[in-house]
């Protein structure tokens, strides 16, 4: 449990990293659009490799799609209350929305993983730790422009770092009960998340320029999915 715990906390520390980043950063308009960009980058590859592709291998493609389904549509849901009682134009909350859906079956995936003697999957833990530094970056320089104060900016993070790092321990518990079908579920669960929040709220915030980044960002992505 000390393992899981551990890279839990490693894996989600990178929210608190990119927040950091965001905050203290002088970045301007171009820059936080670039680092959105190749962050979309990382995060399609991770869609593609870590999530539906495993998903689909472990549980099979049903149980994949119902969770993608379920996925798209809470984040859907969820983020329109948050721009209802933000009064819209709430790109910042929506992918600090996005990193804590598709945060949590990650890391619960990651737990799963290293309970049930699989090991630490390269590939999913840098895919969460690469792809967490542009969300952050991003959602926290939106919050700091729409007038929030740094210290509750790095009371959300703080918060959610330490749920998903929970998650990662809840993983490692629940592995001798969780079913392949489950498993394909949690991971379609946070492909759906991610593809919602990806086609809303970071693609187009990325710069015009971005293309370029944003094939990087898979490129970097997609090699750490062929790391065993």
């Amino acid at each position: 449990m000390l393992e899981a715990l551990g890279y839990g906390a490693l894996a989600a520390s990178s929210l608190l990293i990119g927040a950091w980043i965001g905050l203290t950063g002088e970045l301007d308009r171009r820059a936080v659009g670039l680092v959105l960009g190749f962050g979309a980058g990382a995060l399609i590859s991770s869609v593609s490799f870590e999530l539906a592709e495993d998903g689909v291998r472990i549980g099979g493609g049903g149980s994949v799609a119902i969770g993608l389904a379920v996925g798209a549509l809470t984040y859907y849901v969820c983020d329109g209350l948050v721009e209802r009682r933000s009064g819209g134009g709430a790109t910042g909350n929506a992918l600090a929305l996005g990193a804590f859906l598709d945060g949590i079956p990650e890391q619960l995936v990651l737990g799963i993983g290293i309970a049930t003697g699989d090991g630490v999957s390269v590939g999913l833990l840098g895919a969460i730790f690469v792809s967490n530094l542009p969300e952050a970056i991003g959602a926290s320089n939106g919050m700091r422009a729409a007038g929030r104060g740094r210290p509750t900016i790095l009371r959300l993070w703080l918060a959610v770092t330490m749920v998903l790092t929970i998650a990662t321990v809840t993983g490692f518990g629940i592995a001798d009960s969780a079913s392949g079908e489950l498993l394909g579920g949690v991971n379609g669960f946070a492909a759906g998340a991610l593809l919602v929040m990806l086609v809303d709220s970071m693609i187009p915030e990325a710069a015009r320029q971005a293309g370029l980044v944003t094939a990087l960002g898979f490129a970097v992505a997609a090699g750490l999915s062929a790391v065993s």
